[in-house]
């Protein structure tokens, strides 16, 4: 047990001084009765003697007193809490491919509705970042509990240029390292088609989930099976939710006319690595049903919590028992 206001214990030697002055007054009560022959504070309302029952009220009372006095140094105490913790990082493909409208306005306007939905519902205890990527990974907002902030980000997510779903898992697994207080894990050039011997992974990162928003058209380099073989060896589940349809739609892109389609078959292959799943987010309902689905793992976790009102309410509880005990016994206080 911690102290807030550890100096504050001193005031607990009032506690013998207020023995000594009981002590003192039942003795000083003892020689006048000797004296005067006076028995009245030794009986109760019918004249019968209450012997050592007497003390029982006072001995409540200065109980009271050492726990409030105790109090005041505002005690902590390390207790297990179940709670559900977690770290989520929305990962979103800005590609220009996400502005096709077969989702209604546009994909990526659909994939950040649901998003934020998803961010409005999880508990403070979970922390929730974003990244973005196209034809790189760029961490947007590192992961935290302020939900306004986190909301913002989704909000200033456009689309962008090519796709590189490899970074954006690399990005986001060196987002959830940073955040849980270790250095990056390698840089987003590790991955290419000829990759160096990558060091063992520094972390385990059981409670952190990826959620990886795509219409699944990787175009750049690293490998996304690559990537998702090294989020399987740090603990993080990676789930997959392919935005558009594998038919495919025609864009127009700078006087271009461009087909994408969604590639499920390589979104199913990254998910099942890390023992994740894959969503096909046909429309916009599903979308909200997959965010649902998405829940952090409840965990115990020891912390230091105060616990000055539960020993201030103790006490007055137990002034609240002394004087009723005084008050059947000796129709009086103490």
């Amino acid at each position: 047990m911690s102290f807030v206001w550890t100096s504050l214990l001193v005031l607990l030697l009032w506690v013998p001084v207020l023995v000594l002055i009981y002590v003192w007054m039942q003795r000083r009560r003892r020689d006048l009765n000797a004296r005067y022959g006076n028995m009245s504070w030794a009986t109760n309302a019918g004249g019968s003697k209450l012997g050592s029952r007497r003390h029982i009220p006072p001995m409540f009372f200065l109980a009271g007193i050492t726990v409030l006095l105790f109090s005041l140094a505002r005690p902590q105490a390390t207790i297990s809490l179940p709670r559900l913790e977690g770290t989520v990082i929305l990962t979103f493909d800005v590609s220009g491919s996400m502005a096709a409208d077969d989702l209604k306005p546009t994909r990526i306007e659909a994939a950040k509705a649901a998003a934020s939905q998803f961010v409005k519902n999880q508990p403070s205890s979970v922390l929730i970042g974003v990244v973005a990527f196209s034809d790189g990974g760029l961490a947007v907002q590192p992961p935290t509990d302020n939900r306004n902030e986190t909301l913002d980000t989704i909000e200033r997510l456009v689309p962008r240029r090519g796709t590189s779903i490899g970074n954006g898992i690399l990005v986001a697994l060196n987002t959830i390292a940073v955040s849980e207080g270790d250095p990056a894990i390698l840089k987003t050039s590790a991955l290419s088609d000829s990759p160096e011997p990558v060091a063992e992974p520094q972390g385990w990162y059981p409670s952190a989930v990826i959620v990886l928003l795509t219409d699944g058209e990787n175009n750049q380099d690293p490998d996304p099976i690559a990537a998702a073989d090294l989020a399987a060896d740090l603990g993080v589940r990676l789930y997959t939710v392919g935005v558009g349809s594998p038919e495919g739609i025609d864009l127009n892109v700078e006087g271009f006319v461009v087909h994408t389609q969604l590639n499920e078959e390589m979104l199913r292959a990254v998910s099942d690595i890390t023992g994740g799943q894959y969503y096909n987010a046909a429309n916009e309902e599903e979308l909200f049903r997959i965010y649902n689905d998405l829940k952090p793992r409840l965990a115990v976790r020891t912390e230091e919590m105060e616990i000055t009102s539960i020993l201030a309410g103790i006490g007055m509880l137990t002034f609240l028992i002394g004087g009723a005990i005084s008050f059947l016994w000796f129709g009086r206080l103490p």
